[in-house]
Parts: structure tokens; sequence; C-alpha cells
């Protein structure tokens, strides 16, 4: 039987609101599986830039990095922000060890090809070093990845923290069994987007075409429910979506929603 891994992702607007990341980080830190936390960058990056007089543009939520803004966000995002929850965690006694897709080799990515929109230093995901990865949770540090990545050849590259928590799981399924956790603002999957008690206690595919057909999944979900179960195909073996101050009853199945194959 495969050892559990859960992979974790924090999103923006927990890391924004100091404390309730410092309640997220107790509950994480309490987490006594094997973990790794992946973060998002937060408005920080934004003030700062704006600060530095460095414009910002964002399409379709996701930003626009040229070569000013790559400075920025690797400054903010594996500098300050990925350093602030390491040392947030030594305080618990959890060993963490802050990391960007540079350090060690740990995430090799391409820059994204020219659309119709051009990204700028963007990435996306070519390869993730699980091996490395798992020497260092068997040493017992529990890493704590930033969205950056590199191309290999020098250039450093501003990635979706989503995608990375999922290319890290599906990585790593080989491995481990491997839970992945979107931990954000929402309690889960909603019927109505303005409705935090409507969540969708669990997700299998027929159930998804269904919710679908009908309707009754908010737009802006269904490519996160989407990169659930690619994940889910590639050898993970559950997605879970949920709110952050939940974190503890997400990881046993008691909150949230569970993406699966298999019915719960």
């Amino acid at each position: 039987m495969l050892e559990k891994l859960f992979v974790i992702k924090i999103g923006g607007q927990i890391i924004d609101h100091e404390t309730k990341l410092v309640a997220f980080l107790a509950s994480f830190a309490a987490v006594k599986e094997k973990k790794i936390l992946i973060h998002g960058g937060g408005k920080l990056a934004t003030t700062l830039a704006e600060q530095m007089n460095i414009p910002q543009q964002m399409v379709e939520g996701r930003r626009i990095t040229d070569e000013a803004t790559l400075k920025v966000v690797t400054m903010v995002y594996a500098g300050y922000i990925n350093k602030h929850i390491v040392a947030l965690l030594q305080a618990r006694h959890c060993d963490a060890m802050g990391f960007c897709g540079a350090d060690g080799n740990i995430m090799l990515a391409h820059k994204r090809k020219k659309g119709s929109i051009d990204y700028g230093f963007a990435g996306d995901v070519d390869q993730v070093n699980a091996d490395r990865l798992e020497q260092l949770l068997q040493t017992g540090v529990t890493p704590v990845i930033a969205p950056i990545t590199h191309n290999g050849q020098g250039q450093l590259l501003n990635t979706n923290a989503d995608t990375i928590a999922q290319e890290i799981a599906k990585a790593c399924s080989r491995i481990y069994e491997v839970s992945l956790v979107y931990s954000f603002e929402k309690s889960g999957v909603l019927l109505d987007v303005n409705d935090e008690t409507s969540v969708i206690p669990s997700i299998h595919p027929a159930d998804y075409e269904q919710l679908k057909s009908e309707q009754k999944i908010f737009a802006g979900m269904i490519p996160k429910i989407d990169n659930a179960f690619s994940a889910l195909d590639s050898g993970v073996k559950q997605v879970i979506i949920g709110k952050a101050e939940q974190l503890q009853q997400l990881i046993s199945n008691k909150a949230g929603t569970t993406i699966s194959h298999e019915k719960h």
C-alpha cells in the first residue's frame, strides 16, 4: 500500500489575510501525513509593482508577465511570501523548506507560445522532479513551493499555482497515494454561487456531466473540475475543493467537495 501524500494549494485571497493565513498554517502543520504546500501570490505583487511604477495587465484573471513584472513576482512569490509561510510553519514545529521550480530542478517549464494573447514570461509545465520531492519528504521536510518555474536555460517563468499543484500531484502519484486539495475562500463546489451552504459533497464523472447539462455548476468552477478529472486520470486518488479554514475536515472528507472516480 502506498504512503499517503497531501498536495495542498492555498489560494491568494487567504495569503492576503494574515489572520486567516496563520490559522490555515496551524491546521496545515497539524496534518500528520506527508504534505506539500503550493501557494499563490495574492495582491502584494500588484501593489509593489504599482509602487514601482510598473504597469500591470490582467487578462481573464491571468497576469501578463513582462520582464519587469517577472522580477517583481519572483521577489514577492519566491521571496517574501514563500519565506513568510516557511517561518510561520517553523514556529508551529513543521520543518518546512521553501522552493521555486528552479531550486533542485524541481520543475521545468517552457515559455507559453504566443496565441491570441502574449502572456510574456508565463510558463507551462513540462516536467516535475518527483524523485527530488520524495527525497525531501523522506527526510521529514515539508516543501513549500512558490509559483515560479524555469526552462533549464537560465530563464525564470511565472506559472499558475493551480497548475503547479496539479502537475506535482500527478507526478508524485507514481510514488504515493495522492490527494490534491485546493483550499480557498469558498466552501466547495456550490449549486448556488451565492449560497455557501449549497456545497456539492462529492462529484464523480456521471454526476459531473449531469450537473453541467443542467447548468448547475458555476461556469468559473468548470476549468478547475476539468483539471481535477485530468489529475484523476493521471493517477491522483482524489481532488478536494473547499474552504481553507476547514482544512482538517477537508482532508478527512468531512467538508468541501470531493472529486473522484468512485462514489463516496
